[in-house]
């Protein structure tokens, strides 16, 4: 594999070139904080549905997903039910609510009704949170991927090139702002579901375009699982933990992606609440089509590579969908579904950071520090410039420790984060009238805090051979995904801190269900 580095390295440097041209053409559009943030809110549905798709299908859909279910069978697959299922709760309860109460940012939101700094700094400290979780799983795929591309298999050589995609992304955001990596999450999009297509097709003509056939080679092939990869409890088996974990993992899955902020800001770059939902109809199709396409992907790559194989390659389970690739056509086709998962990679941390980035510009900064004063042309577009370079470090950082994990359930646990931060104040903040200043602390600080801590304190990060921390051994809490017990925490926390606050504002929550459910009085917003 390592005389066709230079074939891999140039197709993907092929991709950032062209991806460069594209964001260095949108930059010259970039004058205004509304430009950075929100693209000038000038994509159409459709456009906006497409790169919704290339925000959400990210390393762990094409990767890590494609592992699991050619180790795990059924249950890798499990992922993808979730992943997808998650959509319908921001189509009925989030999108288009979202999308006429806001501007730029989540903190927007909540604190329409509600006293601006305290409920700002909150939603910018949860959005960081996610954020930062969710950078750790696509630079941790960045890590393995390269391994198989270019042949790279020392830590310190995965640990260069985690950088040096780190400053691609840095400098994507840095140039073209919510325009720029919207056009490059359009491509990468097209590319991922275009190359997912034909990887497909391509397995399923191996076994004359039988999916039974395809199933019963993937048996053949797992003389350790045999027929167990097709029905459940390979992963998550009999025991009483096991299931529980399952419980916990498909919660987060499913509630997690109506709270995951760089999703919601996708929401402000339409121009209406009628794009807003087409923007999520076209996701969803894209999306969905998508995930019955992993479920090709793992299984071939179960049939043709083996998972004994996929177990000991470099990037391990992250490894399975580059390897399917060049069980069928050789370094040109692992090539270029390796450059597809790097733009893959470089799309998602670029959304990551320019939502993370602007939700300190827009909140913290603008908001709570300068109370409002800041200039919005130069000085907080600025402010939101330099937090994308202290992000994108600290996210070096941490993919570089996290290098090797499965890239899947780094996501689940980002998914966790966001279900318990932020979707019960989003919910409470549109539905319930009684819902306060307190309430929305208690809810995003006590979410967020109980979350990470059973993170912390579980067997994702200790206590087991694929932990984060091996050798260490302090997993006190005994489910690897916390979503079963921080995000009923969060909606508890959120009701006691209302309740026991006298604060009221009716009348704010009143004004805010008519703009809500109309799209009257927000920016470039219409009634439909």
């Amino acid at each position: 594999m390592n005389s066709n580095a230079l074939l891999n390295g140039g197709i993907f440097a092929a991709f950032v070139a062209v991806t460069l041209v594209v964001v260095f053409r949108a930059s010259k559009n970039t004058r205004t904080a509304s430009d950075y943030y929100a693209a000038g809110h000038a994509f159409t549905g459709p456009q906006n549905g497409i790169a919704i798709s290339g925000d959400y299908l990210s390393a762990a859909s094409f990767l890590g997903i494609a592992g699991a279910i050619a180790l795990y069978g059924y249950d890798g697959f499990l992922y993808s039910i979730g992943f997808l299922v998650a959509w319908l709760v921001a189509l009925l309860l989030v999108a288009e609510l979202l999308r006429n109460t806001g501007k730029y940012t989540m903190g927007d939101v909540l604190s329409y009704r509600m006293r601006q700094r305290p409920v700002r700094a909150a939603a910018a400290t949860s959005t960081l949170a996610v954020s930062f979780f969710y950078l750790l799983a696509q630079m941790a795929g960045a890590g393995g991927l390269v391994a198989l591309l270019l042949g790279i298999e020392s830590k310190v050589g995965q640990s260069v090139v985690i950088a040096i995609v780190g400053a691609l992304m840095i400098l994507y955001v840095l140039i073209g702002g919510m325009k720029g990596t919207t056009w490059v999450q359009i491509i990468k999009a097209v590319l991922l579901i275009s190359g997912a297509a034909v990887m497909t097709v391509w397995v399923l003509a191996k076994y004359g375009m039988n999916l039974s056939t395809l199933l019963g080679a993937a048996v053949d092939n797992s003389p350790v699982a045999g027929e167990k990869v097709l029905g459940p409890g390979l992963q998550y088996g009999a025991s009483g933990i096991s299931k529980l974990d399952f419980l916990s993992l498909a919660i987060a899955l499913v509630l997690g992606t109506a709270g995951l902020p760089h999703i919601l800001m996708r929401f402000y770059t339409v121009p209406t609440a009628r794009e807003a939902r087409r923007s999520v109809v076209w996701a969803i199709v894209l999306i969905g089509v998508f995930y019955l396409f992993t479920l090709v992907l793992g299984y071939g790559a179960a049939a043709l590579v083996g998972p004994e194989a996929i177990s000991k390659a470099p990037g391990k389970v992250n490894s399975a969908a580059p390897l399917l690739a060049e069980a069928l056509g050789g370094p040109i086709l692992l090539g270029f579904i390796a450059a597809v998962a790097f733009a893959t990679i470089l799309a998602v941390v670029a959304g990551l950071t320019i939502t993370a980035s602007a939700s300190f510009a827009h909140d913290i900064y603008a908001n709570v520090i300068k109370r409002g004063a800041a200039d919005d042309k130069d000085t907080e577009v600025r402010v939101a410039r330099i937090t994308a370079v202290v992000i994108g470090a600290v996210a070096i950082v941490g993919g570089i420790v996290a290098n090797g994990q499965n890239i899947a359930f780094l996501v689940a646990l980002a998914f966790a984060v966001a279900a318990s931060a932020n979707l019960p104040t989003i919910l409470y903040s549109l539905f319930w009238k009684r819902f306060n200043t307190s309430g929305a602390l208690w809810s995003i600080y006590g979410g967020l805090g109980v979350c990470v801590t059973l993170i912390v304190f579980s067997p994702a990060v200790s206590g087991k051979s694929t932990s984060m921390f091996p050798t260490a051994d302090f997993d006190y809490f005994p489910l690897a995904n916390p979503g079963l017990v921080s995000i009923p925490v969060s909606f508890f926390l959120g009701w006691l801190g209302t309740v026991l606050s006298k604060e009221r504002n009716e009348a704010k929550f009143a004004q805010m269900e008519v703009r809500a459910l109309t799209g009257i009085d927000s920016e470039k917003a219409t009634a439909h």
